[in-house]
């Protein structure tokens, strides 16, 4: 059996019975994402897509929290944005995995920890997940072609209100907007996923991966190009004073003021 290991103590690995399961660890961060932690996370996607013995990639969170998203000080100091960055390089795993990915989410899922959920191919959620897109109240702007991908999914004006104003909303709302593919108690999310997940293993492998290379296939070239045009907003406003002031307000746990931006 190939052994596929993650050089990050933050992310753990585990394959069992051909099924990959990649755990965020950091608790004490809420499983915030480092860019160690993205560069051992796209190691893995790429070796379980070369791998035979994996036939289905799970993603979740330790404890009670998926991902509070990125850490914001480890992307503060290294705001330039090229392919070879850990985030791209964890962004372009994902999205190009040939292999179905699931989503278990249970607690917040936070920035990056919702618009990976666009990229994956099943999602279930526990009944206490939140989600939340709050790049523009970071001063930034939307990543991971979750400009392209909601307005596709959810008309102009729902994208407009979760990407404008930032604001969190529940699995079942989620649910509601097909964004997700089920939500279920939280004592019940893990037992969900396994099944799934082994049902999936059981099927005829390249006939999945087929499948889901069709599923994705006509939507590949906008996702490119909006995630090419995004890494050009979001690098912008890294390096701004919007940005600064809401990493300042948020680390010295007050209300930002942005009466000074034009």
């Amino acid at each position: 059996m190939t052994s596929i290991t993650s050089d990050c103590p933050q992310l753990d690995v585990n394959l069992h019975e051909r099924v990959l399961t990649l755990r965020f660890n950091r608790p004490e961060r809420k499983n915030a994402l480092s860019l160690a932690m993205y560069a051992a996370a796209a190691n893995v996607l790429h070796q379980a897509d070369a791998s035979g013995d994996v036939r289905v990639i799970i993603i979740t969170g330790a404890g009670e929290c998926f991902t509070s998203g990125n850490d914001l000080v480890d992307f503060m100091n290294e705001p330039e944005i090229h392919e070879n960055h850990s985030v791209v390089r964890f962004m372009r795993a994902l999205q190009h995995a040939a292999k179905p990915v699931i989503a278990a989410v249970r607690g917040p899922a936070i920035g990056i920890g919702t618009t990976m959920l666009l990229h994956c191919d099943l999602v279930y959620a526990a009944d206490n997940a939140r989600l939340q897109m709050p790049f523009v109240n970071l001063g930034l702007c939307p990543e991971y072609a979750a400009s392209y991908l909601l307005p596709s999914m959810l008309g102009h004006v729902k994208a407009s209100e979760l990407l404008l104003l930032g604001e969190p909303f529940t699995a079942a709302q989620a649910l509601q907007w097909n964004m997700i593919t089920g939500v279920v108690k939280d004592a019940e999310l893990d037992d969900l996923v396994n099944v799934k997940a082994q049902r999936l293993a059981q099927k005829p492998p390249a006939a999945v991966r087929r499948t889901k290379a069709l599923l994705k296939q006509t939507q590949l070239p906008a996702v490119d190009a909006a995630i090419a045009a995004e890494f050009i907003g979001f690098a912008e406003g890294l390096g701004s004073e919007e940005c600064k002031e809401a990493v300042m307000a948020f680390f010295e746990k007050r209300t930002p003021d942005f009466s000074r931006f034009e």
